[in-house]
């Protein structure tokens, strides 16, 4: 080699390689394609989480829930949606009656109070039997149902055979009278009485007419089931419970 020769240019040492393969890496990109299907796969998995969800709770409910069937026509809970409805409507008139007999504030009041739940328990009892697809019209004599057994059989001596029994007229009017009704004399004579004197028959025989329908709420506890039903009841008990209370003291101040 003559000094004119240009030497070779040396080979990259160890070291410059080792510092070349410790310098960081731009991170790799996936193709769009893989980028859009990770994400599909993503949301796919949440979608049948969600799902899976849904169904496990609605096999939960369903197991949990009680079912409760529909009513017969000859059940207890068609007999008290019927009779009580008729038990109510007295109520109703003879609130009516007395707010036309009398000026008195707490009278008018408690007589508005009865005629408007009474109106809408009524209106709730109609439409019971309409969703059960069942006769407003009952087919055996009013009350009948009161002589089923009771859930704990207690009263089962006293039961009969329904089925046997038609509604005609004349059994219609053999049938029991609905506990706490007012008969018609009473009813025009409160059309004929003011002031106090009005109060204190519509008094006297609206608490006999709530006993009766605490009675009746109370036999349907005794015979059913169903929860709506029986949670009427228990409202009725409940609500005329503590009216014949309030009455009895209106009652006694008038004495």
């Amino acid at each position: 080699m003559t000094a004119d020769t240009p030497a070779p240019a040396a080979a990259p040492t160890a070291m410059a390689a080792s510092v070349s393969s410790d310098a960081p890496r731009a991170p790799r990109e996936l193709p769009p394609a893989a980028d859009r299907g990770r994400r599909l796969r993503l949301r796919v998995a949440i979608v049948l989480g969600a799902v899976l969800l849904l169904v496990v709770g609605l096999v939960v409910g369903r197991v949990t829930t009680p079912v409760t069937s529909t009513p017969g026509t000859l059940s207890a809970e068609a007999g008290f949606a019927r009779d009580m409805q008729v038990h109510h409507q007295q109520a109703i008139d003879m609130a009516l009656i007395i707010r036309d007999q009398t000026t008195d504030p707490e009278i008018r009041q408690l007589a508005y109070d009865i005629a408007t739940s009474q109106g809408q328990q009524a209106g709730q009892m109609f439409a019971w039997l309409n969703l059960w697809k069942l006769p407003q019209r009952s087919p055996v004599p009013a009350m009948t149902w009161m002589t089923l057994p009771t859930l704990d059989q207690s009263q089962a001596e006293h039961g009969m055979n329904m089925s046997s029994v038609a509604a005609t007229d004349a059994a219609i009017a053999a049938s029991p009278t609905m506990p706490g009704m007012a008969s018609q004399t009473d009813l025009a004579r409160l059309q004929t009485l003011t002031g106090v004197d009005a109060e204190k028959l519509f008094l006297t025989l609206m608490i006999a007419h709530h006993r009766g329908g605490v009675e009746m709420a109370d036999a349907l506890v005794a015979r059913s089931t169903n929860p709506d039903v029986v949670a009427l009841a228990n409202t009725i008990i409940t609500a005329q419970t503590s009216e014949i209370t309030y009455m009895q003291q209106l009652l006694a101040a008038r004495s």
